[in-house]
């Protein structure tokens, strides 16, 4: 099995992973980061193996994600978040993150040739699972690290413009009052030489102030919206939620959440919003079963997952149970407005709500908000 030659070959792997990593240009790095880079996904991939060979394989999800791109909060996603955040402080480019994992993949697909070790095609499929999920995870975080750095350069370069402004304004100002000042002490006619001095320092202000109007117009106003912890938004749910779970005699769990995270919008309203998805979850999730609660970051955005166990969607149900009044369950206590209020709610917020179907299983609903940076 394929989990078993990794695990025998562990070393080998990572050894041959190195030499890769110290023949590329420009590409160098500690102990520590290659350690916690390709040879724990390799230990991830590893486990992952391991579990689909299991009678709980769907629980390799929450080791390496989920098949076709689906965003979720995995022990990969977080691993190789923090993999591209490292490349990018080493001052690489988005192509070494692609060639670290691409590395891996090349050094066991050249021993498992050497070694001449048959593989099940499943077993690709799940390495070719884990190895597009720590791509698309370190590739995201390290553009949105990236676009950071850059934003700041670009704000520092308004600062730059500000100061250039206030500098020019002053000296234009300060050459119209001592022109002022001169016409006005020696009563002298503004058609002289003294009066075209203080024109021209009023044109000068005028044209100034003007082009700088126009580039604040150029820039597109968004409305401010409070900024506030991810960790301590799903601490106050929690509480609240934990009691709603009992009652519907259900299990309820939340995933620690990163302290480094922030989101902005109208916190109480998106608070009753993740409150209306819980409720919808506890409803109808099978007794006895688990909601779970995970919120993490994507990129630029924020994903706040509720996953439950109600069996599955009915066709058809997905693209209408947003609509105003929409009961498709056995359940109809309610009024039917719960999901959409809560949709309408993220909406306002620039985010959007959705649900991903696990056919026989439960479903996913996922509010995607934009992410806020915290304060350095």
């Amino acid at each position: 099995m394929l989990h078993n030659f990794l695990s025998n070959n562990r070393g080998e792997l990572a050894a041959r992973c190195r030499i890769k990593v110290g023949n590329r240009p420009g590409r160098s790095a500690t102990e520590a980061q290659l350690q916690n880079g390709i040879p724990l996904f390799l230990d991830q991939l590893i486990r992952t193996l391991r579990v689909e060979q299991s009678p709980q394989r769907h629980n390799s999800e929450l080791i390496s994600g989920p098949a076709g791109g689906g965003v979720a909060l995995s022990e990969v996603s977080v691993s190789a978040a923090q993999h591209g955040k490292d490349l990018l402080a080493l001052g690489l480019t988005v192509d070494q993150v692609v060639h670290d994992y691409g590395d891996l993949c090349q050094a066991i697909t050249d021993l498992a040739v050497e070694r001449d070790a048959p593989f099940e095609v499943d077993e690709f499929r799940t390495l070719n699972r884990c190895l597009d999920n720590a791509i698309s995870d370190a590739v995201t975080e390290f553009s949105y690290q990236r676009d950071g750095l850059n934003a700041a350069r670009s704000s520092d370069e308004s600062n730059q413009q500000m100061g250039f402004f206030a500098h020019e304004l002053r000296n234009l100002l300060g050459t119209a009052s001592l022109a002022f000042a001169a016409v006005k002490a020696g009563n002298l006619s503004l058609t002289g030489a003294t009066g075209s001095v203080l024109e021209r320092s009023l044109v000068g202000m005028d044209r100034l102030i003007t082009n700088s109007i126009q580039d604040v117009r150029s820039i597109e106003q968004t409305e401010a919206l409070d900024a506030f912890s991810l960790a301590g938004f799903i601490q106050e749910i929690d509480a609240a939620a934990a009691l709603s779970a009992r009652m519907y005699g259900c299990s309820f769990r939340v995933l620690p959440v990163d302290a480094d995270l922030a989101l902005s919008g109208t916190r109480d309203l998106l608070i009753a919003a993740v409150a209306n998805l819980l409720q919808n979850g506890f409803k109808f999730t099978a007794p006895g079963t688990e909601v779970l609660l995970t919120a993490y970051a994507q990129g630029d955005r924020i994903l706040i997952d509720v996953k439950d166990h109600c069996g599955g969607l009915p066709a058809g149900v997905a693209n209408s149970m947003f609509l105003p009044f929409s009961q498709a369950g056995t359940n109809r206590t309610g009024i039917g407005l719960g999901l959409t209020i809560s949709r309408q709610t993220v909406v306002s917020n620039n985010g959007t709500l959705t649900v991903h179907n696990l056919e026989g299983i439960g479903c996913v609903f996922t509010i995607s908000l934009p992410r806020h940076r915290m304060p350095s």
